[in-house]
């Protein structure tokens, strides 16, 4: 048995598969992914040819702007259209670990109304994260062990201390950025952290982050990176509601000291 909770001891089937399989199976899944979003982007209303050349995945805010004065002209008499196309696109780079949410995060905080856009952000981060969460148990758990193996074993015995708190310690890795979230998605699986934690913690624990980006959206046309929507102050409350998700664990311990 391998160190941290991490077994690298060979497993027989069906619980194991090689990695050319596991490769195999992800790439298949990506690739029906990759036309499913091209169906998508076949059936959206017909744009001139200036519009359709910024319907792409936003890779930094420039590109986030002009998408969004095209989704913007769009979005009164397409707008299930247009959600559904961010949807999609949002679970699609959580479930492959693409990076890039951030800038649809601040979008949707543009295109939509509050309440829709952080309900819409939470959605899918934890839809999303869910999806990478079953595809790493699927098929990634020799890639795991084969790329990532010491920090997957550092973290598992992390998780091993917080074993009886789980959904208190997701919350708080979501609201910081001490583990990167693909991180998080790939290995959680592999050592052993729960779906409902993971799932529902993911849910609840992105929302602190995520109100600040879609708050910045709202002004997304004077915005000139991504470090924009993060000032001292926003960072000063993602500490608060990091600080408040530790608050039921150490009213656990304090009371189980108590009992004893």
């Amino acid at each position: 048995s391998g160190k941290g909770g991490i077994d690298t001891a060979k497993e027989g089937p069906p619980e194991e598969m090689s990695t050319r399989k596991s490769l195999i199976i992800l790439a298949t899944i990506f690739v029906c992914s990759v036309v499913a979003m091209f169906y998508v982007y076949l059936m959206f209303p017909n744009l001139d040819d200036s519009e359709r050349e910024h319907l792409r995945i936003p890779w930094d805010i420039e590109d986030a702007k002009l998408l969004g004065l095209v989704l913007d002209r769009y979005k009164d008499l397409y707008y299930f259209e247009v959600m559904f196309g961010i949807i999609l696109v949002y679970i699609f780079l959580q479930t492959f670990a693409i990076p890039g949410s951030l800038f649809l995060s601040i979008l949707s905080g543009f295109l939509f109304n509050f309440p829709t856009a952080l309900l819409l952000v939470c959605f899918c981060s934890a839809l999303g994260a869910t999806l990478c969460y079953l595809l790493s148990q699927l098929a990634g758990r020799r890639l795991v062990r084969r790329f990532l193996p010491e920090r997957a074993a550092k973290w598992s015995q992390q998780i091993e201390k917080h074993r009886d708190n789980l959904l208190s310690y997701m919350l708080f890795l979501r609201m910081t950025p001490f583990l990167p979230n693909w991180f998080i998605n790939l290995v959680a699986p592999v050592i052993g952290v729960p779906l409902f934690p993971f799932a529902f913690g993911t849910f609840l624990g992105v929302a602190p982050p995520s109100v600040i980006a879609i708050q910045a959206g709202k002004t997304l046309h004077t915005m000139t990176s991504s470090r924009d929507a993060f000032s001292w102050t926003s960072v000063s409350i993602l500490a608060v509601f990091a600080g408040l998700s530790l608050v039921p664990v150490l009213l656990k311990k304090q009371l189980r000291s108590k009992i004893e």
